[in-house]
């Protein structure tokens, strides 16, 4: 959970409904750090029958308490879509009946007077709480309770303000999306601006999460570009993206059969660059060389997001790097190919940490994991929080770094020089010892996220794994040549979370969130 502004405003909205008027009614609220747009609560009950407006109050009230809960010495801006909510609390109307008055009331009691202020918005500016009062409805009418795990409210939110708005950037298809939006006749007016939004709880907030640190770089990884040998060519042409298994116009499922349609063809020279991390569970953090230049212009593809027909709520994984092992701390490589090791006691608090801002967040529907016990502990701890199953998927797995697992970045420099140097020059090296290239990686991540899109369209769908497969994921939902991966900080128990849509496109929500660490 982020912190807000050090003024520690929070933004509350809230809504209800009846179905009769009075009839079954329900209410939901949701609270936002105003800054990012972050959800950090969210309250939805079935309350049995009575009429709009006091299942509206209901919900005003249960929204304060979830914002007084969270920080009782914030200010609150209050956004409701009823007009006699707003006016009666804002004191511009007074409040004659009497089932609302005492709901008034409760609710100018939650926040001391002048803590709060009101703000009426369009129903099309509320559909989160909108959402979270129906949910609260369907459930009462099953004669259940609203449960968070099973609430879609947050993914629908963001897949409307997706609708309406441009935003984000396009996944790995970049060249089928770029024709599903001209088939629409979908390019944003001039003049339009775009951003990338990220409100609700299953949306994942758009903006990338700072490190909770600052780098640790170790010793042994202090040293200059130069140091590394000659720059080579890191080939990050259309060849290695059809290596790595990109998806044709037709969407996630419809896989193409030759190399990539579109823009990508040039290869993109750079220096041999060191990784952020050294690729995968490789715990060593190294300088980030100078970005690598395009040899000729590339044209840069439409933003994602259009007015159009709607192509409904997208997959959204959320990726979570296991906790750390007793490899971690010491960046060691660590992949598919040696001990397997267990969570340490340090790895263990990070999982039941993430598994607790996990369910605060509530929306997670199932729960896959990479085969590795450091994962499937991981798993382990949210699906017990969560009341899910976890399933294992092989092509989750960390990369197979050969003989090079459990050595040190620097070990691996004094032992095996010539092949590091290739292994940071090309995706397509090898470790040492027969180990993964990443361009073989790549391939293996691609067609799993490939199916578990397929088979989890509209779902929020927790991928417990590893360094690598959420780097290459990340990567080709942005379109990054493959020398990104070393670009890019992964710590332990972090999150980051990537949509895919049914046309093809990627929108990456967050990246190495570590808030709930501290």
């Amino acid at each position: 959970m982020s912190v807000p502004p050090s003024s520690r405003e929070l933004i509350v909205e809230a809504d209800g409904g009846s179905r009769g008027n009075p009839g079954p009614a329900g209410y939901g609220a949701v609270v936002l750090d105003p800054a990012t747009g972050e959800t950090l609560a969210e309250a939805a009950e079935y309350i049995g029958v009575a009429t709009n407006n006091v299942a509206e109050y209901k919900g005003l009230v249960a929204g304060l308490k979830a914002a007084r809960a969270l920080f009782p010495d914030a200010t609150v801006h209050v956004r409701m879509d009823s007009k006699l909510v707003v006016e009666q609390m804002s004191g511009r109307w007074k409040i004659k009946h009497p089932d609302m008055k005492p709901l008034a009331a409760e609710a100018g009691r939650v926040f001391p007077a002048g803590r709060v202020r009101y703000e009426w918005i369009p129903r099309e500016r509320n559909k989160h709480a909108d959402r979270l009062a129906n949910e609260a409805m369907d459930a009462g009418k099953l004669g259940r309770r609203w449960e968070p795990s099973a609430s879609t409210a947050g993914l629908d939110a963001m897949a409307a303000r997706n609708a309406a708005t441009p935003a984000g950037p396009p996944g790995d298809a970049t060249a089928g999306a770029a024709r599903a939006r001209a088939a629409l006749g979908a390019r944003p007016a001039a003049g339009t601006r775009t951003s990338v939004t990220g409100t609700g709880t299953a949306a994942w907030p758009s903006t990338a999460s700072r490190p909770s640190a600052p780098s640790d770089l170790p010793d042994e990884g202090l040293f200059t570009a130069e140091a590394l040998g000659a720059p080579g060519d890191f080939e990050a042409t259309g060849d290695f993206e059809a290596e790595a298994g990109t998806r044709s116009a037709t969407g996630h499922a419809g896989r193409a059969a030759g190399t990539r349609a579109g823009a990508a063809g040039s290869p993109l020279t750079a220096p041999a660059a060191p990784p952020a991390e050294a690729g995968g569970d490789t715990e060593a953090a190294l300088p980030v060389p100078p970005p690598a230049v395009p040899a000729q212009p590339v044209t840069a593809p439409a933003p994602q997001g259009w007015t159009g027909p709607d192509m409904g709520a997208p997959a959204t994984f959320v990726l979570l790097r296991h906790g750390e092992t007793a490899l971690t701390p010491e960046k060691r490589f660590s992949g598919s190919g040696g001990t397997d090791p267990e969570l340490s006691a340090a790895g263990l608090r990070q999982a039941e940490a993430v598994a607790e801002a996990l369910a605060a967040r509530g929306t997670i529907q199932e729960i896959v994991s990479s085969p590795l016990t450091r994962c499937r502990q991981t798993a382990a701890a949210v699906a017990a929080r969560l009341g899910l199953d976890v399933r294992v998927d092989q092509g989750l797995r960390e990369t197979d770094f050969g003989a090079w697992e459990g050595l040190s970045f620097g070990e691996v420099r004094e032992r095996y020089p010539e092949d590091l140097d290739a292994w940071l020059a090309s995706p397509k090296a090898a470790p040492t010892g027969g180990g993964e290239s990443f361009a073989t990686v790549a391939r293996r991540v691609a067609a799993t996220r490939d199916r578990l899109t397929a088979a989890h369209a509209g779902r929020t769908v927790l991928l417990v794994t590893h360094v690598t497969p959420i780097k290459t994921l990340v990567r080709l939902a942005l379109g990054a040549p493959p020398e990104s991966l070393f670009r890019m900080e992964l710590s332990a128990a972090s999150i980051s979370a990537v949509a895919y849509y049914a046309d093809g496109n990627a929108s990456v929500r967050l990246l190495n969130d570590t808030s709930h660490l501290r």
